[in-house]
């Protein structure tokens, strides 16, 4: 008996001991609020507009390349489709580069492979040169440029974080409706080579803007077990055989994907599970209309400058609804129903698709562009949101990057198929339909799979409420029954998180 209860109270302690961690963890992190995050928030939005808001751009260029290479629409759809598949792909390189170097190098570096690449893009020879210029090189930098801005905002602000998050995603409104403005004006001067090397130059303000991303110091401890993960060194200094290198580094590679890639979340936690998959299938279609927008117009005898005004109408459409939506999204009563609100706005995004079925004058695509500019921004403001209700804040680079990893797939082949589809009917309105589908179906996937979690998780509650008890022994119930165990202090997503103790970790950045 004394031995069980030494044990019980070593137990306790090392409890104690967590929880108390945690807590000081939790403290440095509300420390962080505000201060300097503003400036990480400016330049993540900075980031954001260089990145996500350029593939759209590309297709202000989209004729000159057709007619420069005398490509098909497949072929020519394929440079955004690459750039922006390898722009998600990437997600568990860039992951792996920010435990190693950090969110400030890795940014940096993105901003050079970014900026090299658009500028190699002005000299090539054929579109397989651009597939790997424009394509995979560009696209990388985006990446390498784009997730550690999205994951050090997150270390930053925790209180906040609905509301940093919905104020970054106005960055990717800010570059809809500054770079077609700009690459429009370049086309018109320099034509689309002398164009790329501009916005080669432009890219590389991702390394201006990586520069103030700097670590934050209560978090430097943190993730340095997981570095020195790896074998032994006595196995190493023992062992020399060629089988037990080859066991060791498929130990390696093995504990490098459980880490840098979250299949335990894709396994063990549902919601992770269903938002991965219709995110996936949101992006065979969500893109796509960005890409196919300009080469609709012009091919109904729309001016050039009229289809790229298109682009900026979408651009400040999200200018001015995002940041009220930062605002209303951080209110208390939308905790717990993001992902709702997520799937409504994707749901109007996707109808707004067939508006352009209706006819092709500037006044009716002007109406479209509105409408999707308007559910774009909600979906835009609460993706990374739903994702930290979702996930543990320490798996978020983990989660964020096997998500990217599998819309890459579905981003990679959507253009090129819509673009097989313009080739064989000679109709862009078939595109916007299959989009509409696409989108439309996803939305509605997440809702109904959602709400069946919600309802399922609610009667699990109820099996497990107490007996009814009297009021003088309801305290001390609670406190040995494990059933009746609550957090006072909820954490955003924590009831989905399994959290050991309820509070949000901060990992090393």
């Amino acid at each position: 008996m004394t031995q069980r209860n030494g044990t019980k109270s070593s137990g306790d302690g090392r409890l104690h001991a967590e929880a108390f961690k945690a807590l000081e963890l939790a403290k440095g992190a509300e420390q962080q609020e505000g201060g300097w995050g503003w400036v990480v928030l400016v330049a993540t939005i900075m980031v954001l507009a260089l990145t996500l808001g350029f593939p759209s751009c590309v297709g202000i260029f989209y004729t000159d390349l057709q007619n420069e290479f005398h490509a098909t629409n497949s072929e020519t759809s394929w440079v955004p489709s690459i750039m922006t598949s390898v722009l998600h792909a990437g997600g568990p390189f860039c992951s792996v580069l920010v435990e190693k170097v950090g969110c400030r190098f890795t940014v940096m570096l993105g901003g050079v492979l970014s900026g090299v690449g658009m500028a190699a893009s002005s000299f090539t020879r054929s579109i397989a040169e651009l597939y790997v210029t424009a394509g995979v090189i560009t696209g990388l930098g985006f990446c390498f440029s784009f997730q550690p801005a999205v994951t050090i905002l997150g270390h930053y602000f925790v209180r906040r974080r609905p509301f940093a998050n919905a104020m970054s995603s106005t960055g990717t409104a800010l570059g809809l409706c500054t770079l077609p403005f700009l690459g429009n004006y370049l086309h018109t001067e320099f034509g689309w080579r002398g164009s790329f090397l501009v916005l080669g130059a432009v890219l590389l303000n991702c390394c201006v803007f990586g520069a103030v991303m700097r670590p934050l110091p209560p978090a430097k401890h943190r993730g340095q077990p997981l570095m020195k993960r790896g074998p032994p060194p006595s196995d190493q200094e023992n062992e020399r055989t060629g089988k037990e290198r080859c066991r060791r580094v498929w130990s390696f590679v093995l504990a490098s994907l459980k880490k840098h890639m979250a299949f335990d979340q894709l396994c063990n936690n549902p919601r992770y599970c269903v938002f991965a998959l219709g995110i996936t299938w949101m992006m065979l279609g969500f893109v796509v209309p960005l890409v196919f927008l300009v080469p609709y117009a012009t091919a109904h005898n729309m001016e050039q400058s009229q289809a790229a005004f298109l682009l900026s109408i979408l651009g400040i459409v999200n200018i001015i609804v995002r940041p009220p939506f930062a605002i209303l999204f951080n209110m208390a009563w939308f905790k717990g129903r993001h992902i709702y609100v997520f799937a409504s706005a994707l749901l109007l995004n996707g109808l707004s698709n067939s508006i352009c079925c209706t006819g092709s004058s500037f006044p009716i695509l002007v109406t479209y562009v509105i409408i999707y500019g308007l559910s774009m921004s909600v979906v835009g403001s609460l993706m990374f949101t739903v994702l930290m209700d979702i996930v543990e804040m320490s798996r978020f680079p983990s989660a964020l990057g096997l998500l990217a990893v599998m819309e890459s797939v579905t981003l990679l082949i959507g253009p090129p198929l819509t673009g097989v589809l313009v080739d064989n009917t000679g109709e862009y309105s078939y595109v916007f339909i299959a989009c509409s589908t696409i989108v439309a179906s996803s939305a509605l996937f997440l809702m109904v799979s959602f709400f069946c979690l919600d309802k399922k998780e609610r009667a699990a509650a109820l099996q497990r409420q107490p007996c009814a008890q009297p009021d003088s022994s309801r305290h001390a119930a609670a406190d040995s029954s494990p059933g009746c165990r609550y957090s006072s202090v909820p954490t955003e997503g924590g009831k989905n998180k399994g959290s050991p103790n309820g509070a949000e970790y901060t990992t090393n950045v």
